[in-house]
């Protein structure tokens, strides 16, 4: 899946992308996010037990928009085509792109729905057949892998197994940091540029060999 450098640049630069878009996401819907769905899962538990039902529906709402993101990104990359890899990271970058104007025309949930979408999409990139892809706005497997790596390398093993998993968890924080940062000064409009980042990858990958999968 990342057996290529093309792969794992394109892994990091999407990692940071989803950190860039769920910095300003979290910050803008006061502790929820936007792409990690685990974190959402443990706000909705809490807020039920709390009986603070509108919180609950809340995050509800955001795991059912990210299921229905990832059952569509699975569809797209389907399709037999060699730029459907481009397609999805196009499609992604056209939901980024409506977000600011749903979001400047006072329809916040329009806004939200397309950053979330957005987000679910972009974990089917490197979807290889009829199995799930690569999770790359979210990174708990990841440091997962990193912690096994370890155990693999100090017990005679590959010494660098881990460290891909580590620079698509740092891609991420490094991302979230320029998105929060981002979001402080301009507020939700700052999505545009996750947008064009999205589409400038769409571009590249087009430019470039097909996706393996």
């Amino acid at each position: 899946m990342l057996d290529s450098r093309r792969n794992v640049l394109l892994a990091c630069a999407l990692s940071a992308l989803a950190g860039y878009v769920d910095g300003i996401g979290f910050l803008h819907l006061g502790g929820l996010f936007v792409s990690f769905m685990s974190g959402n899962s443990t706000r909705m538990g809490v807020s039920l037990a709390e009986g603070r039902w509108p919180e609950a529906m809340s995050a509800l709402g955001l795991i059912a928009l990210f299921v229905a993101g990832a059952a569509g990104g699975s569809l797209i990359m389907q399709r037999r085509d060699p730029s459907v890899q481009s397609l999805l990271l196009m499609a992604e970058g056209a939901l980024l792109v409506a977000a600011t104007p749903c979001y400047l025309m006072q329809v916040p949930f329009g806004a939200v729905a397309a950053i979330v979408l957005a987000m679910s999409l972009e974990n089917a990139a490197f979807q290889i057949k009829s199995s799930g892809g690569l999770g790359l706005t979210y990174v708990t497997g990841a440091l997962v892998k990193v912690g096994q790596g370890l155990a693999i390398a100090v017990t005679g093993g590959p010494r660098l197994g881990w460290l891909l998993n580590l620079l698509l968890w740092a891609a991420l924080v490094a991302g979230s940091v320029l998105g929060a940062w981002a979001y402080l000064q301009a507020g939700l409009t700052v999505v545009w540029a996750g947008a064009c980042f999205a589409l400038l990858l769409a571009f590249l990958v087009a430019a470039g060999a097909g996706p393996e999968h």
